[in-house]
């Protein structure tokens, strides 16, 4: 069993990395389902080790629609199983994460008696199916009811609406937390390391990984037990290092979020759109002092760790938003757009229409013992870990123990950290973050003049949350990146100089950071934007 890690921090990771001891299990990919499965293994005390070729959800773990749900749009495929699973999940996450999960006040807006009774029924059933999980329960509500709570809400030919409750989140700060987490238990997790190929014995076993610190470009080779493929939408990269000629296992989805100001949606409430034209849901949702909308499903031939929207998916949502808004949202409300890609799990002869292509994850163990995780979603990232470890116990010949995640409080979780106070996300931590600014009171400025977060918080993510670039602060740790591109351009350079006075870095890295950073963020608008000099 590996000793605690009181510190999250990359040089002693890599120390450790590099100390030559066998591991038990190597999880590659740091996205929600293998920091899930790290947590899992080091909990039960196996020797653990997760390699992430970038940073800890820097792909579609970051890139949700920030739900914590059970799947309404499953129960009305059938899916029972799957629905009865996440909202079981949906229970012990915000148990286990109460300073990043909260629960959520959802509003359909019925425009016939016939719907209303439709959906009502399905999600009384949906609230019975939670059992001891349950949350506030289902409620019809008159026209005027709907109305207060969603103003800028369409009223023409409004017959009432349904209110039901689901859990939200922040997906980055999750993942973060779970790596944290792991580490408490021992596990030893690098961000920038790149699986570059499989060890494998005389017999053609799997053995281990070469991998490269794509800081340093050092090479090592790491010997492992057992190997877990846990790279989402890139599963069949590391298949392929396995077995070239191996079937796709995936076929990845797109998916797009729209972000604008929260006067287009005011108050608490999100709405959801139950069907629209392709046959999706659509919801606006508040989030962070703005509002999401989304998101689309389009399917993909190549998957690239920074995918960009279609003109055509922008489009999409903000005309399907604005069927239901009396203000609709224009192109110039956009204030970021991203895309995320679903690693969904597809066997066979693959169909275009990817929401038919199963939620539910998908374990698949070689003749070499690479045991590969895909498909599933965040809500139950838990229980695939779960699955996960017990085929990763049976290939590598390990020791069984027991899971004990559904018990497990994640990194900084608080049951008292209500309020509004937007340090409330880091939990425990914010303790940290408020003597840093007690020690240091210039670090207490505010960064920008749209958004709560100040210096220290950046500090902090360079010193405590292993954040690298300028990307993994601005897009990750404090999301503003996906909230507001261009105040985000606005802030690289102070992140950036603040970043390298921590870390040590030249005014070269700084300039490099700043102008990779920028370019990106263009990606993120509607419109390029260049920040005034």
């Amino acid at each position: 069993m590996g000793k605690p890690h009181n510190h999250f921090n990359r040089q002693e990771f890599l120390e450790e990395m590099e100390s030559g001891k066998i591991w038990d299990i190597i999880v590659v990919g740091g996205g929600a389902t293998g920091l899930g499965v790290a947590l899992d293994a080091a909990a039960r005390g196996y020797r653990t080790l997760l390699l992430e070729q970038s940073d800890f959800a820097k792909g579609t773990s970051s890139r949700s629609t920030k739900l914590v749900h059970g799947g309404v749009r499953y129960l009305a495929q059938g899916n029972v199983k799957l629905v009865y699973e996440a909202l079981y999940e949906r229970g012990l996450l915000l148990q286990n994460a109460p300073h990043l999960v909260k629960v959520q006040p959802f509003v359909i807006a019925c425009y016939s008696w016939w719907s209303k009774i439709f959906y009502g029924i399905g999600l009384k059933v949906y609230d019975w199916m939670a059992e001891k999980h349950r949350l506030p329960k289902t409620t019809f509500l008159s026209g005027a009811e709907v109305k207060r709570l969603l103003p800028n809400l369409k009223t023409k030919g409004l017959k009432g609406g349904i209110c039901y409750y689901d859990g939200q989140f922040d997906d980055a700060r999750l993942a973060l937390n779970l790596a944290q987490t792991c580490a408490e238990h021992g596990g030893v997790l690098l961000n920038y390391v790149r699986v570059t190929g499989l060890v494998k014995d005389a017999a053609g076993k799997v053995a281990g990984v070469m991998a490269q610190d794509l800081e340093t470009g050092r090479e090592y080779q790491l010997q492992a037990k057992v190997v877990i493929n846990a790279t989402g939408v890139f599963a069949d990269e590391l298949l392929h290092m396995d077995s070239p000629s191996s079937d796709p296992l995936v076929r990845p989805s797109q998916g797009v979020h729209v972000v604008v100001e929260s006067s287009l949606l005011p108050g608490n409430t999100a709405l959801m759109i139950p069907r629209t034209s392709d046959g999706r849901v659509l919801f606006a949702l508040p989030w962070y002092g703005h509002v999401l909308l989304g998101t689309t499903d389009t399917p993909l031939e190549q998957c690239h760790l920074e995918p960009t929207a279609l003109e055509a998916e922008i489009s999409f949502i903000l005309h399907t938003a604005g069927q239901y808004l009396s203000r609709k949202p224009q192109r110039k409300d956009v204030l970021s757009v991203f895309a995320g890609l679903r690693p969904l799990a597809a066997h066979g002869k693959y169909t275009n229409k990817t929401k038919e292509i199963s939620r539910s994850h998908k374990l698949l163990v070689s003749f070499s013992g690479l045991v590969t995780i895909t498909g599933g979603k965040w809500t139950t990232y838990r229980k695939m870990a779960e699955d996960t470890v017990e085929a990763a116990v049976e290939a590598g010949n390990l020791s069984p123990a027991p899971c004990t995640t559904a018990h497990i409080k994640i990194h900084g979780a608080e049951a008292d950290v209500a309020g509004t106070d937007h340090l409330a996300v880091y939990g425990s931590d914010a303790a940290g973050i408020l003597t840093l600014i007690a020690d240091h009171p210039e670090l207490g400025r505010k960064l920008h003049t749209r958004f709560p977060n100040v210096l220290a918080e950046v500090v902090w993510a360079a010193r405590h949350e292993m954040a690298r670039t300028v990307e993994d602060v601005l897009a990750r740790r404090l999301r503003i990146l996906f909230l507001d591109a261009r105040a985000a351009i606005d802030l690289a350079p102070d992140v950036a100089a603040v970043m390298a006075a921590e870390l040590g870095y030249t005014s070269k890295w700084q300039q490099e950071q700043v102008a990779g950073f920028t370019k990106l963020a263009n990606q993120y608008l509607v419109e390029p934007y260049r920040p005034l000099k």
